[in-house]
């Protein structure tokens, strides 16, 4: 993965220090069960367990064995001496890689769950504060009716909720680990082996495996960071829409000595939200290498493992990455109260247009004939520059079904928004989980 967009948190997790650490985590445990069942020496699993590895050795080791876990546990027992002969003692490779991978990506996992709560308090910071902040709504591009700025902010929230949960429970998927042997069939350590081991890991065994766990827990985990990177990428997908020039209603921060372009001074691009939108693509297409690796001939092949030493730490670090940086651009984001006013009014008061139909149905007009009046007076709103409920209030056939009073109430910003407040009651307990 790209340093440059790996955080030091994340990325201490998928060095290949930390990755065979995991794997003498393993190593040692096993040790310890053998040696409580009575399988191997009680001194051997003190010699394992204060066994070390050095990372040059193995590489070197691997250039001549072209196999990277005997490298490993090569320098692990020529590290201990005699007692190195029971190191990986009835075990096959994937015992020990997938146990220790389900470690890493459960300690990943907590690590994008905790940036999901930063951004989930960054939304509903939003949402608070812009509550009853009118903007227009658009549907295709186009002006449709009046929402709030908290209400879009709300819509965030809720769904990095669900992403939340998702991500717990990919959690729960990964917490296997197996010590099932060659075949999944416990050809040389027992049952009871796997149990102990995994009890003191905090993990659970494998309910049938093969010579790997079944690569669904881990097409699962991918899905659910493409799914969670598709809803950071919709917040930022909206951030970079409305600050375009003749929308100006967001903008994501600028700092101080930020440039926006080598040619033209004048820029400010959303650049972070439009970085957030390019890792997400790469995110989304990891998972579906994920669901290619889940399909393996028989009992094991080794067709996942080249693609996981990628997809699994890129989609982890990456999402993490762009989690962490989209909270940064709400925190700082730019709102201009001022723009969504005046976008509102160049509306013209065409958003009425629904409000009108349905008074005009309510006072006995039939409602195709109603949508044709109502369209001939917002089309004819548009190409004049009257303001809609101007030229509404002026048409016979609307004055002869409405009085000034019911018109009053059509053209009320308020009252189209009247059930704001009842949105946000209904998430009120969701809203007080941040």
């Amino acid at each position: 993965m790209l340093k440059r967009y790996a955080l030091p948190e994340m990325a201490a997790h998928w060095t290949e220090e930390a990755k065979f650490q995991s794997w003498l985590l393993v190593e040692r445990a096993v040790a310890r069960a053998q040696a409580e069942l009575g399988i191997i020496p009680r001194s051997a699993a003190r010699a394992i367990d204060r066994a070390t590895f050095n990372v040059r050795e193995i590489e070197r080791f691997e250039r001549e064995t072209n196999h990277d876990v005997i490298a490993f546990t090569r320098s692990v027992a020529k590290s201990i001496g005699a007692a190195g002969k029971y190191v990986h003692y009835g075990l096959t490779s994937y015992d020990v890689v997938d146990t220790a991978l389900s470690l890493r990506c459960i300690s990943s996992l907590e690590l994008v769950e905790l940036a999901l709560h930063e951004l989930r308090l960054q939304c509903a910071r939003l949402a608070i504060a812009y509550k009853h902040t009118p903007m227009i709504g658009r549907t295709h591009g186009v002006h449709a009716e009046p929402i709030t700025f908290g209400l879009k902010a709300l819509s965030w929230y809720e769904e990095t909720n669900r992403n939340i949960d998702r991500v717990r429970s990919a959690i729960a998927e990964l917490h296997h680990g197996k010590l099932s042997g060659v075949v999944g069939a416990y050809t040389q350590l027992a049952p009871k082996v796997e149990a102990r081991v995994l009890r003191a890991l905090g993990l659970k065994p494998e309910p049938v495996s093969t010579q790997v766990i079944p690569r669904d827990r881990h097409a699962y985990m991918l899905g659910v960071l493409a799914l969670a990177a598709a809803g950071l990428e919709r917040i930022a997908v909206e951030i970079r829409n409305l600050q375009r020039t003749e929308i100006g209603e967001l903008a994501e921060p600028f700092g101080r000595g930020q440039r926006g372009s080598s040619a033209m001074p004048h820029k400010k691009n959303p650049i972070i939200c439009e970085r957030v939108t390019s890792l997400a693509r790469v995110i989304r297409a990891y998972s579906v290498t994920g669901l290619e690796n889940v399909p393996l001939w028989h009992e094991r092949d080794l067709s996942n493992s080249a693609a996981e030493r990628i997809i699994i730490p890129g989609s982890l670090t990456l999402f993490h990455y762009i989690a962490r940086k989209l909270t940064g651009v709400l925190a700082g984001l730019v709102v201009n109260t001022d723009r969504m006013a005046q976008n509102l009014e160049a509306a013209g008061g065409s958003f009425y247009s629904q409000a009108l139909l349905l008074a005009l149905v309510n006072a006995g007009m039939s409602r195709d004939d109603g949508y044709r009046l109502v369209q001939r007076l917002s089309f004819a709103a548009s190409s004049s520059g009257t303001p809609f409920p101007e030229l509404a209030r002026r048409d016979p056939t609307v004055r002869a079904q409405l009085d000034g009073r019911a018109l009053g109430r059509v053209f009320s910003l308020k009252r189209l928004l009247k059930n704001v407040d009842a949105v946000y009651r209904r998430a009120g307990l969701t809203l007080a989980r941040s």
